[in-house]
């Protein structure tokens, strides 16, 4: 297992649901990584899908001690510099291009890229990659192409995001070859608007008591 793999695996420490998350207010993000902490997900993915993402992943890194946060929806080594220098602890990015395997290599922040097919796998294998997000999960195999890549590609693991809920992330966690999940369901947008923090406290409790 690579020094990178072994940094990212320590970043989510067991963590069965990384949140991915979309911060429509930056005043909603250190309030929730707080609520989603006390929860038990400390590790989360602010997704940079809204204008203030960077900065609330600065003022997560900068108040919320006890959060790991890591940039998603990272497209190319402008973002994934800029999410660096934010505070991410961790890269997220949809896809694999040589662009970011360049940013990463030349970075002490790891990247999860995104693969989905064996020809990506085996590229991001070759880049000392050996820990991958499968996105978009459901629409891409699920359960089922993962069983399917367990035996060929033994020491890849994954962390599924897309479609992921609290009815079938357990199924995913089940799998041999799959270390976490990512999801949106302990966060979901109306309790963030309305600051139901406790609430969004309680779902994060009920996700990081899922067997891995």
């Amino acid at each position: 297992m690579t020094s990178k793999t072994e940094r990212l695996l320590s970043l989510l420490n067991g963590q069965p649901v990384i949140p991915v998350l979309k911060i429509a207010n930056v005043a909603d993000a250190v309030p929730l990584a707080r609520a989603l902490s006390r929860g038990g997900l400390r590790a989360i993915e602010i997704t940079l899908r809204t204008a203030d993402a960077l900065e609330a992943i600065r003022r997560v890194a900068g108040e919320v001690e006890d959060a790991v946060v890591g940039a998603g929806t990272i497209l190319d080594a402008k973002q994934f510099d800029e999410a660096a220098a934010a505070g991410s602890k961790f890269i997220v990015s949809p896809g694999i291009t040589s662009q970011l395997l360049d940013a990463a290599k030349g970075s002490p922040v790891p990247l999860l890229p995104g693969a989905i097919t064996p020809g990506e796998i085996m590229a991001a294998r070759e880049a000392g990659l050996r820990f991958l997000k499968f996105f978009p999960a459901e629409q891409s195999g699920g359960i089922a192409s993962l069983k399917a890549f367990a035996s060929p590609l033994a020491d890849v693991k994954f962390c599924p995001t897309g479609g992921i809920t609290a009815r079938n992330a357990a199924d995913y966690l089940s799998l041999s070859n799959v270390i976490c999940v990512g999801g949106s369901w302990v966060a979901p947008d109306e309790l963030i608007k309305t600051g139901k923090w406790d609430e969004i406290e309680a779902l994060a409790r009920e996700a990081s008591k899922l067997a891995k």
